[in-house]
C-alpha cells in the first residue's frame, strides 16, 4: 500500500447507483478503490437532468467541506463525468491546491451540456438551442476547468479522442471495470434465446429490436432487460423481463446465450467513444456479445468475448440489422465458438476485474501525486 494514498482522504463525486450506467459503475467503482485510502467521502450526485442549481451548490460545498475537514489537508478528489450530468462536473471546478482527477465516460467531453439543469432539461427547445450553438463554448469551458488534470478514459479510442481534443492534459486509459458475478452456466449450454440489456435511452438501438426480431429464425427467443424497457412495445416473439437486480440479473443473463449491443450515434452534436456499461455486464457472466462496430466496440473482438458486425459507413438501420441478424444466427447455434467466445469473456472479466482495474487507478494516483508533492515542496 502506497503512503502517497493511505494516508489520503478520497472525495469522490458521481451519480447515485441506479441513476444510469454511470452510478451502477461508480458504485462499484468506488468499493474497489476504497481500501486504498485512508478515508472516502462520497458526494452522490442525480442523473442527467436531474439535479438543480441548488443541488449543485449543496455539491460544490459538500466537497469543499470534505476537502477543508481532512486531517493535514491530504485529499484527492475524482469525479465521474457524464455527457448530462451537471453535478459532478461542477462540484470540481474552481478547485485549486487539490489533486483532481476525472473519468470521462463520454469522451472527448466529459460534460457536453454544462447547463443541463432539471429546469434547462425540461425543456427540449430551450436545452438544444442553449447547447448546441455555443459548442465551442462548452468545448472551451472544459479545456480551462480539466484541461491540465489527470483524465481517464475506459476506451483506447476514447482516450485518443481526449488527447486530440485537449493536448495538455495528462489522458490515462484504464478499461471499464468488469464487476463480481458468480460464475455462470457457459454460454452453450444455456437456452437457445438472445438478450439486450441496458439502460433505455438515445444511441441504445432498442428500437431495432422488432426489425432484429423478424429477420431472426422463430426458435430463437429474445429476451429484453434492463431500466426502461418496461416501457417498451411490446412486439410478437420479444419477452419484455423490465428492470432486473441482484438474482433476477443472474437469472437473465443465464437464460441467454448472448447479448446483443446495437448502439448507434448517441447524439448529433458530434462522435463520442463511451464504453459501453451493458458489454461489462456481458463479461461478467461470460457472455459472448454481437455489437456493431460504434464508437468503443471497434475495440471489440473475439479475443475479448465479442463478435463485431461490421457494416459500410452510413448503412440504414434495416442493413445493420441484418448483419446482426445473420451474426446472431451464426453464433447462437455454433457451440464451439460459444464456448470459445465464452472462455474469453471469462479471460477479460478477470483482466478487468474490480481489484485490477482500483490497482491500476491507484499506480496512476500514485504518480499524479508524487508529482504534486514535487510541486508544492
Amino acid at each position: 500500500m502506497s503512503p502517497l494514498l493511505n494516508d489520503r482522504r478520497l472525495i469522490f463525486v458521481g451519480p447515485a447507483e441506479g441513476q444510469t450506467a454511470v452510478g451502477d459503475y461508480s458504485e462499484h467503482f468506488v468499493g474497489a478503490v476504497r481500501p486504498f485510502f485512508r478515508d472516502v467521502v462520497e458526494v452522490r450526485t442525480a442523473g442527467p437532468g436531474g439535479d438543480g442549481v441548488a443541488d449543485i451548490r449543496r455539491y460544490r460545498k459538500a466537497v469543499a467541506d470534505a476537502v477543508r475537514s481532512s486531517p493535514g489537508g491530504k485529499v484527492l478528489v475524482h469525479a465521474e463525468l457524464a455527457a448530462g450530468g451537471v453535478g459532478p462536473f461542477w462540484s470540481i471546478v474552481g478547485l485549486a491546491g487539490v489533486p483532481v482527477t476525472a473519468t470521462v465516460h463520454d469522451p472527448p467531453q466529459g460534460t457536453w451540456w454544462p447547463a443541463r439543469t432539471r429546469f434547462v432539461a425540461g425543456h427540449r427547445v430551450l436545452m438544444h438551442g442553449l447547447h448546441y450553438p455555443l459548442r465551442p463554448v462548452s468545448r472551451a469551458l472544459e479545456g480551462a476547468v480539466n484541461g491540465r488534470r489527470m483524465l481517464f478514459a475506459l476506451s483506447e479510442i476514447g482516450s485518443r479522442s481526449i488527447t486530440i481534443t485537449y493536448p495538455r492534459t495528462n489522458v490515462v486509459y484504464i478499461p471499464h471495470l468488469v464487476k463480481s458475478r458468480p460464475d455462470a452456466t457457459p454460454a452453450e449450454k444455456r437456452p437457445r434465446a438472445v438478450g439486450f440489456f441496458g439502460h433505455v435511452y438515445r444511441g441504445k438501438g432498442f428500437e431495432q429490436i422488432e426489425r432484429i426480431r423478424r429477420l431472426l429464425p422463430d426458435d430463437i427467443a429474445v429476451r429484453v432487460a434492463g431500466r426502461g424497457t418496461e416501457n417498451l412495445t411490446p412486439a410478437p416473439g420479444v419477452e419484455i423481463v423490465g428492470p432486473v437486480d441482484g438474482p433476477d440479473e443472474d437469472a437473465f443473463f443465464e437464460s441467454v446465450r448472448a447479448i446483443v449491443i446495437p448502439y448507434n450515434k448517441r447524439h448529433w452534436y458530434a462522435e463520442t467513444y463511451p464504453a459501453s456499461g451493458a458489454v461489462a455486464h456481458a463479461m461478467s457472466y461470460r457472455t459472448p456479445v454481437v455489437c456493431t462496430a460504434y464508437g468503443a466496440l471497434t475495440e471489440l473482438s473475439e479475443e475479448t468475448g465479442a463478435v463485431v458486425t461490421r457494416t459500410e459507413t452510413g448503412a440504414t438501420p434495416a442493413e445493420v440489422a441484418t448483419a446482426l441478424a445473420e451474426a446472431i444466427t451464426a453464433l447462437v447455434d455454433d457451440e464451439s465458438r460459444l464456448a470459445a467466445i465464452g472462455a474469453s469473456a471469462d479471460r477479460t472479466r478477470h483482466a478487468r476485474s474490480p481489484k485490477r482495474i482500483a490497482e491500476s487507478f491507484a499506480a496512476a494516483w500514485e504518480h499524479l501525486l508524487a508529482a504534486h508533492a514535487r510541486r508544492v515542496g
